[in-house]
């Protein structure tokens, strides 16, 4: 909140507080007129000025501004808001200037959103490279985005831009051009002066600082003089002295004119008179072009931000200082700020993850990758930023988020409601192509080809042939020449072999900034339903003629209805059946599209491939350890189907509309439609985990809940066994499952080996609702782990029957927090707490309050560290039990004498006793023990896991037994059991020497 520095601070305070209410609401009135985040998002952005949208505040009455000065705070209390001192009178016009460009320039685009609102320019802004050029020297990017290939000497800062030269005298302003290609951060460097100079840490020479849009002023048809246009923007500034004209005043004045590119300048004498006065009325281009000429108001100094292609549209002599914008040359550029979003994105102590995955980032920087070169780019860093944070931070308090989604956004930041114009033209979209929609159409259709073909790289000689090889007119080859200089770089780049770029001289290779890009356009090529095929784009042709001759005739018979005998409308009927063969036609197509995303997603080559979340995460941070050979050819591409369901969903079709990429309503009903059999079908055959983890994603990308319940309905398994669990898929897998109806119950979920731990099991609470069978063995669980699952099970609705907790280190506390669901729980039929270092305390708890939960048929502790005394009490509770069958408890601390004793507990004593099966050896007494089998068969599976040495000696004494068994026996037959028995034994016990021998597996305690 601004302080107020009068002598009646007192009185002020309590006017204040006698507003407040009124105030309150008058500032609610007024953000609901003007949407302050998209006026940033705009300026930010998708390169459209922040002044865009100030008219709408300059027709705010003046009695509101004055209410709007007194009561006004920052409406986010994330962002670390400047105060103004107040010494000046609050009437002063450039204070409230001030004040009023802090407050739009504060607010951040909607994308931002998705890192919690935590980030304010001074936390999450680094100053990009910005090189001092000649006029004469090269203007495109440098030939490598390395830092070796940048003199360090030549860095500048925006405030060292305006220091006056030798040259240059103090009376007449500067004039700067600041150049450079797309996703350099010129927008937000200019954002970054403007709340800078508000707060009076740079450019102070200035008293003034006027921002302009030039795709706003572009749009501007009537003529008008400067003095009125700076008071239609800025209704406060329409009386200053300074724009007067009189004296040197203008001196302390800088215009800012962002996104040069946008206007149609034109320098000629006969075309642009000349104009000293502030007050005669001008167009718009005028106005700049006599401002940068000197002749109005010479005094002021003058900041321009255009991209390569309009670097000519200021003629050189005009130009005191050229700049050029070359982003992040220097890892540590990179370095600082991806830590300023991940590691700061609470706003509290980083985390250790977060730390991790900043190190893991910068090795992979270091080794100068293809990322490294592609973040040469900050808008490419925002991309990796944005989907590490999505793959690592996701939970359920954020936001919904999806891959295709920001993709969709970073395009819409960079190339939002921009058209294709040639010569730096801009005038209305309805005249020029949108030119996002050009890139479909040229890099798109490479992309696709990549994909279809399993390619990754282009030759130089291809890019000619793919962009723009049939252009024709000498419209078509201004606007290629535009594309090419400002954009085909932002999408393709060299290709880096062995940590360096290819030099000149040789025939480079071309790769897209980052792999997933490929992907994106490839599918948003084919859902636009740019790859036509003849047939198609023969019928939509004729379909569209005649359809418009259908109109034309259709009034034409209504006047000569009366005249013509009735059978000959019958003719004119016959041009109706067109237009239906179209669509006939056109629906077959969209059935195309659904088949080539089944097939794309199903793939058999791919089956054996990490998860498709986990190839994204490696794409960013590399893959450590000993580096593979470089293959650029035969990579999957099994984001791409993922990418054409996102496609589907109605806000990125929404965002893809701004762009310029219309996708239908219709063309989504039909691709639907026949997308749902497709997947019904392949989701009914078993999927390794892998790819079912990716139909999951595909499910999620999608964000239909009708056709994802549908799906599911097919699959009564779940199995992701071995699939690294992250936050994002335990998000995604809840999502998914949640689209369900309530009464929707899977066999099982299998989620063994998925290294979940406490905070993923609170996440994957939802889908715990819907499955009868939980595993969730060999994952990173505690006893604290417990209490949510002893928390589920007392759900009224609980419908899990199988809970397997095996190989998780839960202690006699875990076990306790179970017990305590006993009594609660009506569904549980089946417990396994195998090596989950119990002891004997958790076997007596155990033996004390099975009574409590009169369901439970199956009861496994085996490898333990329970005693005799504990194994016979807990066995004896259990023949007392109701319904419990079944009890293991092999390969925990038992005497031979126990182990008999166990077998002779478990049978009946009298008629009508039950019998309790307890599984302790593979032999009972002399004979072999009726389940030496499943004994057998779960120790072979998990004995690499294990401590080899528990489990080497286990396996003695079993051979020792079935050795004396083996002796006791008269039967011919009944040895050759006994051995066959032994010879199963023995093989485990050489595997897991030949393992120790070799170092391989992993052992635990």
């Amino acid at each position: 909140m601004w302080q107020c520095g009068r002598g009646s601070a007192a009185q002020a305070l309590r006017r204040r507080w006698h507003r407040t209410q009124k105030d309150e609401s008058h500032v609610c009135t007024l953000q609901k007129n003007f949407n302050l985040s998209t006026l940033s998002r705009e300026w930010h952005g998708s390169r459209k000025a922040a002044i865009t949208s100030i008219s709408n505040w300059s027709n705010l009455h003046v009695a509101e501004w004055r209410k709007l000065k007194y009561s006004i705070v920052s409406p986010a209390s994330w962002f670390h808001s400047r105060s103004f001192s107040s010494s000046v009178s609050d009437t002063d016009p450039i204070e409230v200037h001030k004040q009023k460009l802090n407050l739009w320039f504060s607010h951040l685009p909607q994308e931002e959103k998705q890192f919690r609102g935590y980030f304010s320019t001074e936390t999450m802004h680094v100053n990009p490279l910005i090189l001092d050029r000649n006029p004469e020297e090269s203007r495109g990017l440098s030939s490598s985005p390395f830092k070796s290939e940048v003199p360090p000497s030549s860095s500048l800062t925006v405030e060292q831009l305006f220091e006056p030269s030798h040259e240059i005298g103090r009376v007449q302003g500067i004039n700067v051009l600041l150049y450079g290609a797309v996703g350099t951060g010129k927008s937000t460097v200019i954002r970054k002066l403007v709340l800078d100079w508000c707060a009076g840490s740079t450019l102070s020479q200035f008293k003034l600082l006027i921002p302009f849009s030039c795709e706003d002023l572009s749009q501007l048809s009537k003529s008008i003089s400067l003095r009125d246009l700076v008071g239609r923007k800025y209704m406060h500034l329409r009386k200053t002295p300074l724009l007067s004209g009189e004296g040197i005043q203008a001196r302390d004045v800088l215009f800012i004119f962002n996104g040069m590119e946008k206007m149609q300048l034109d320098f000629r004498i006969s075309s642009t008179e000349l104009c000293s006065d502030p007050n005669e009325v001008l167009p718009t281009g005028a106005i700049v072009v006599n401002l940068l000429r000197k002749y109005l108001l010479p005094e002021v100094s003058i900041l321009v931000t255009t991209r390569l292609s309009a670097l000519d549209l200021i003629p050189k002599k005009y130009v005191n200082r050229y700049a050029q914008i070359c982003g992040f040359n220097d890892p540590e550029l990179q370095r600082a700020y991806f830590t300023s979003r991940l590691l700061l994105q609470n706003g509290e102590k980083p985390s250790k993850e977060a730390e991790s995955l900043i190190d893991l980032l910068y090795l992979n920087l270091q080794r100068e990758s293809q990322l490294a070169a592609a973040c040469f780019l900050p808008s490419y860093c925002w991309l990796t930023c944005a989907t590490l944070h999505f793959l690592h931070f996701t939970d359920t308090r954020a936001p919904i988020r999806t891959l295709t989604g920001i993709y969709t956004s970073f395009l819409r930041l960079n190339f939002g409601g921009e058209v294709l114009a040639s010569g730096g033209a801009a005038t209305s979209q309805e005249h020029h192509s949108s030119l996002m929609l050009y890139v479909v159409r040229t890099v798109g259709k490479l992309a696709f080809d990549g994909v279809t073909k399993k390619r990754t790289f282009f030759m130089e000689d291809e890019l000619e042939q793919w962009v723009g090889g049939k252009t024709k007119t000498d419209e078509e080859l201004r606007q290629l020449a535009v594309f090419r200089t400002d954009v085909l770089d932002f999408f393709l780049v060299p290709c880096v072999e062995h940590n360096k770029l290819l030099s000149k001289s040789d025939n480079r290779r071309y790769v897209f900034a980052v792999p997933a890009m490929q992907e994106y356009l490839a599918a948003l090529y084919v859902v636009l339903g740019e790859n036509k095929t003849a047939l198609e784009k023969l019928t939509k042709q004729v379909s569209s003629a005649i359809g418009q001759a259908g109109e034309d005739l259709t009034s034409l018979i209504g006047i000569l209805s009366k005249f013509i005998p009735l059978r000959i409308f019958a003719l004119f009927n016959l041009l109706k059946l067109f237009p239906r063969l179209y669509e006939r036609v056109s629906s077959h197509s969209k059935g195309r599209i659904a088949r080539t995303m089944a097939v794309e997603m199903f793939r058999s080559e791919d089956s054996f491939n990490e998860d498709v979340l986990d190839q994204v995460e490696q794409t960013l941070l590399g893959v450590h350890g000993p580096e593979p050979e470089e293959q650029l050819d035969g990579r999957a591409f099994e984001l791409y189907p993922i990418f054409m369901g996102g496609l589907l969903h109605y806000g990125n079709r929404r965002l893809l509309d701004q762009l310029g990429c219309n996708i239908k309503s219709t063309t989504v009903a039909q691709i639907t439609r026949a997308l749902k059999k497709h997947l019904v079908k392949e989701s009914r055959k078993q999927q390794p985990p892998e790819e079912l983890m990716d139909l999951l994603v595909l499910l999620y990308e999608f964000q239909n809940p009708r056709l994802t319940a549908e799906v599911l309905q097919s699959i009564k398994t779940i199995n992701l066994s071995t699939v690294r669990m992250t936050p994002l898929k335990c998000f995604v897998l809840s999502s998914v499952l949640d689209c369900t109806a309530s009464s929707f119950l899977l066999d099982e979920l299998n989620l063994s080996s998925c290294h979940l731990t406490q905070e993923l099991l609170k996440m994957l609470w939802p889908a715990f609702r819907h499955t009868q069978s939980l595993n969730l063995q060999f994952n990173r669980l505690g006893p604290e782990s417990c209490i949510i699952l002893r928390d589920l099970l007392l759900e009224s609705k609980c419908t899990i029957k199988s809970l397997q907790l095996c190989d998780n280190s839960l202690l006699d506390a875990g076990a306790s927090h179970l017990l305590d669901a006993l009594a609660g729980n009506q569904s549980l039929q089946s417990l396994s707490l195998m090596h989950t270092s119990l002891g004997d305390t958790a076997a007596f708890d155990f033996a004390e309050r099975l009574h409590q939960h009169a369901q439970l048929l199956e009861l496994n502790m085996a490898y333990n560290n329970i005693g005799d005394t504990a194994a016979l009490t807990l066995v004896d509770a259990c023949r007392e039990h109701p319904s419990i069958h079944t009890v293991h408890l092999y390969l925990n601390q038992l005497s031979e004498v126990g182990k008999q004793s166990l077998y002779v507990r478990g049978v009946p004593t009298g008629q009508g006793g039950r019998r309790v099966k307890v599984l302790a050896s593979v032999t009972e007494g002399s004979d072999l023990s009726e389940d030496w089998h499943p004994i057998l068969s779960i120790i072979q599976k998990n004995s690499l896991s294990w401590d080899r040495e528990r489990v080497r000696e286990q396996l003695v004494v079993f051979l020792k037994d079935l050795e004396w068994g083996r002796n006791q026996q008269q039967s011919f037959w009944k040895k050759l059991h006994f051995r066959r028995v032994e010879s199963g034994v023995r093989q485990t016990l050489r595997m897991l020497e030949k393992s120790t021998a070799t170092g391989s597996g992993a052992g635990s305690n």
